[in-house]
């Protein structure tokens, strides 16, 4: 039986950006039983108007001798006719979406006449309450609905609950992380003197604490806060060991979307240590960063998944997270014993509200993760997006938590992290790539046999 062949719209899988590395990972995971050919988008793309045949190289990499992707540079994000002609020269059996769909919104235009055809899935990456309604059109439009969190699922099921379709699936698939390229490494392993090379590359011979930050320096990202939660970190130290703890941040020191850290360091903390890595790695040596770490953090201010924190607790590594979005998913929230379904968010919507939920006996949490609640709900607003929740957590709490880890043993600190590598790996759980790809595998299968074309017209009496 012939693969059915699936065109993707969404980031070129070779960037490094988010939705570009797992844009690989889950064609590549699901290339022995799909087809795919993509869209490859980018603010300026310097392969634009070319074709990538990527079947050599995949095949190469995957052990899949039938395996098929091409790559469709385009400036931007596409256009109606751009993937008009696609259809017309691919014959793709399914349109697949992934990415924030503000960016492709001429895709759901369009859509009765896609449907006509062929059926559209959608990734959907992000949403936080207040209920998007102004979603509810992008929701419709697409014929199964995979969520990187829990509480996306909640929303779409809410937003989406006047009009129940028998044909329309709404399900929970989050990012998987590849066991390929993260894993711990311990000082027994032959891989461990790379990990010190590294250390030693970076940062200062007497460093012994370091607290690792793998985000884009964008606003959202709260960079300014991370290193500020630093500084009063090491505020509560004596300066011997101020000096034998650093900040290690992989990421752009300046962003034009983001903050110019440099002088934000130099002017406001230049008596504390950090250290950035702003080149693009290889997965093998991000996996180094991470295992030479002793701490991960990320308190951006809304998240869809938070895929470094993953990443770390995929490597033994712990982490520090701000309670909202997907990252909530990582944290292994039990309420009265039990771990949190979709049905949970459902009713709950969110844990951000450290009111109700911070000093819970009724909730408990992951020994790999020191949660931060938000201290503030500020609802944010643009013409594409007209509201959302910016959950914002303070700097000193998350130098609380930075300090909570720093009073462990080096050795407490990794049975933690492993204690996380453990959860993320558990099948309930699905935070692994195969997990994901799988699950892919079996909703996008359904979803081709649930589909009906679209009627061309409908016939109504005036």
């Amino acid at each position: 039986m012939s693969k059915k062949k699936i065109l993707l719209l969404s980031d070129d899988l070779r960037m490094s950006s988010g939705i570009g590395t797992m844009s690989k990972e889950f064609v590549l995971g699901t290339i022995h039983h799909y087809d795919w050919v993509q869209i490859g988008g980018a603010i300026k793309h310097p392969e634009n108007g070319k074709v990538v045949d990527m079947n050599e190289s995949v095949r190469k990499e995957t052990g899949v001798e039938d395996a098929n992707l091409k790559i469709y540079p385009v400036n931007g994000y596409g256009s109606p006719d751009l993937l008009r002609n696609l259809i017309s020269i691919e014959k793709p059996d399914a349109v697949m979406h992934y990415t924030d769909p503000r960016f492709w919104g001429w895709l759901y235009d369009m859509e009765h006449e896609i449907r006509q055809i062929m059926p559209i899935f959608y990734y959907n990456i992000w949403d936080d309450w207040p209920a998007p309604n102004y979603n509810e059109n992008f929701y419709e439009c697409s014929d199964l609905i995979m969520n990187i969190s829990k509480q996306t699922v909640a929303i779409v099921n809410n937003v989406a609950k006047n009009k129940p379709r028998t044909d329309w699936d709404c399900t929970y698939i989050p990012h998987g992380i590849s066991e390929k390229y993260f894993y711990p490494i311990s000082v027994f392993d032959k891989e461990y003197q790379e990990v010190e090379n590294m250390k030693k590359q970076l940062t200062d011979d007497d460093i012994e604490f370091i607290v690792f930050y793998n985000n884009r320096n964008i606003r959202r990202k709260m960079t300014g806060d991370v290193v500020l939660a630093f500084k009063t970190f090491c505020d509560m130290l004596t300066e011997e060991q101020k000096n034998k703890c650093a900040l290690l941040m992989h990421t752009q020191p300046i962003d034009e979307n983001g903050t110019h850290l440099p002088n934000l360091i130099n002017d406001l903390c230049p008596e504390v240590k950090v250290y950035f890595s702003d080149k693009k790695l290889e997965p093998k040596h991000l996996n180094h960063l991470y295992n030479l770490a002793d701490v991960t953090i990320n308190i951006a201010s809304n998240e869809g998944f938070g895929l470094g924190t993953c990443e770390s607790l995929m490597c033994g590594t712990p982490i520090i997270v701000n309670v909202t979005g997907g990252l909530q998913d990582q944290c292994g929230f039990e309420l009265n014993g039990k771990h949190l379904t979709v049905k949970d968010y459902e009713e709950i919507k969110s844990l951000h509200d450290d009111r109700k939920w911070a000093n819970n006996p009724d909730l408990t949490w992951g020994e790999w993760v020191k949660p931060v609640w938000p201290a503030t709900r500020s609802l944010q607003g643009s013409v594409p997006t007209p509201y959302i929740f910016d959950d914002r957590c303070r700097f000193d709490d998350a130098a609380q938590r930075i300090k909570e880890w720093y009073d462990m043993t080096a050795d407490e600190r990794r049975d933690c992290g492993m204690k996380g590598h453990e959860f993320v790996k558990r099948e309930d759980v699905m935070m692994t790539s195969d997990m994901m790809c799988q699950n892919f595998i079996n909703h996008m299968d359904m979803g081709f046999e649930k589909f009906e074309p679209r009627k061309r017209y409908s016939i109504f009496k005036a």
